[in-house]
């Protein structure tokens, strides 16, 4: 059965509660009001109110200058009232219209990625199909049924199907949208669609825009020693297309024979080195992938616990990872080690997304084996003097792009989180903006 608007904004209020509930409760216990304070695993007399959104979400508004004005804005607190309202609205049965369910989720979803909450995602995607659903009904009423399509032609105009031929997984009803959503980490793995692990198969379905175009054509310069920049920095909004672009890179530096990719990718490198490309070592670092808190365990045994332990790892093996043994133990900057690995290692590439995700995991807590929030910050900047230094070294990383064009850089809320991810925000971008060459891919197509 179809979930209705109503259902659809209950399920979400659900999880704001489950969200927000941990977050509440450590706000209120850092300001000394533990009486107060929402127990998710029961006991006090409080804990049966952290199911409760309304409950949450007046404790946010009763002490939010304590508790929450620190790490929240005003936009935040202006969410906090709008969702007292819908809460308000759904639990006195009144009806709600699409836009009314689309506004209630948006609202919960920014609320939750202000408070790291991962329910972000789920409400997230119930807007998405929300959306989906709408458009699908529009569509549905604007456009005209197969019958009048056949029964009354526009004169000198041919039929769709004879003009247009879908792709084959359309055409046979196989298509996924989910296999067409960019993974870096999966393609790294070697996992997912061909469309994207298949480096012939990615270009051939690649447009190339003027601004991809640039970018793989400075990589190729400079893992061939012919200069362009060391750092690159994906400024990107949301969905800018920042993850396809590190995929074009990691898959051009592939080693995959040229002669095998699409002519305008052979014509592309030819243009820069025509002796083509050398052999290259390429890290991914996807950060929501990689748990600071939980040392990874290498095939031989090796123990990895910090990012700087699985870059020189993925770049060089055991043999350039003992460059930053003792640096990965005891989860302190690694320094001039870094440069080491770099020129050990060249000419490489190194791709680190979600580099936010993975530093905002650091802010609260200080006794990681990823290392501290402020060592970490220290390793960045040793990495980007690194990849200056080396010869034939390209960093590139992505961090979200401001919403405020004539303001400071904020980032999205839904990419950059609360408190910790603003602070790691303003932090990369002061380190990655001394060395940086900003580049974005949304732009007009090659010609």
């Amino acid at each position: 059965m179809a979930l209705s608007n109503r259902d659809r904004v209950g399920r979400a209020f659900e999880a704001l509660a489950a969200g927000l509930a941990p977050y509440v409760d450590r706000r209120m216990r850092a300001v000394g009001r533990p009486e107060w304070a929402v127990d998710p695993a029961g006991g006090g007399r409080s804990a049966q109110s952290g199911n409760d959104p309304s409950f949450l979400l007046k404790m946010m508004v009763d002490s939010w200058d304590r508790a929450f004005a620190s790490e929240l804005g005003k936009s935040e607190r202006n969410v906090v009232f709008e969702l007292r309202d819908w809460r308000n609205r759904w639990a006195h049965n009144d009806a709600f219209t699409v836009d009314d369910a689309y506004r209630a989720l948006d609202s919960i979803e920014r609320l939750l990625a202000a408070a790291d909450a991962r329910e972000a995602i789920e409400v997230g995607n119930a807007k998405s199909e929300l959306m989906r659903l709408k458009f699908e009904a529009q569509a549905r009423k604007a456009t005209p049924t197969a019958e009048a399509l056949l029964t009354q032609p526009v004169a000198g105009l041919k039929p769709w199907r004879e003009v247009i031929q879908p792709h084959d997984d359309v055409a046979r009803g196989r298509f996924a949208l989910a296999e067409f959503a960019a993974d870096l980490h999966q393609v790294w793995l070697g996992e997912g669609a061909a469309e994207y692990a298949d480096p012939v198969e990615f270009f051939r379905r690649t447009f190339l825009t003027e601004g991809l175009r640039q970018l793989l054509a400075q990589a190729v310069e400079r893992v061939t020693g012919q200069g362009g920049s060391p750092v690159v920095d994906l400024q990107t909004s949301f969905g800018g297309g920042k993850t396809h672009s590190m995929i074009a890179l990691y898959h051009l530096l592939s080693g995959t024979p040229l002669a095998t990719l699409p002519q305008e990718v052979q014509d592309l490198v030819a243009g820069v080195s025509p002796s083509g490309l050398p052999p290259v070592r390429r890290a991914v670092l996807v950060g929501h992938r990689i748990p600071p808190g939980q040392p990874a365990v290498k095939a031989d045994g090796t123990v990895v616990r910090t990012l700087w332990g699985e870059l020189a790892w993925q770049l060089g093996g055991p043999s350039a990872f003992a460059l930053v043994a003792d640096a990965d133990r005891t989860s302190t900057n690694p320094g001039d080690a870094l440069r080491l690995v770099l020129n050990q290692a060249g000419p490489c590439l190194i791709l680190i997304d979600e580099w936010v995700a993975y530093a905002r995991e650091l802010y609260r807590d200080e006794t990681l084996p990823g290392g501290t929030f402020d060592t970490h910050f220290t390793f960045a900047q040793m990495l980007t003097e690194a990849a200056r230094g080396a010869e034939r070294a390209l960093l590139v990383v992505s961090i979200p792009a401001s919403e405020a064009p004539d303001g400071p850089t904020v980032g999205s809320n839904l990419e950059v989180g609360g408190a910790g991810g603003r602070e790691a925000l303003r932090r990369l971008r002061s380190v990655i903006g001394r060395v940086e060459s900003s580049w974005r891919p949304a732009t007009r197509p090659g010609r």
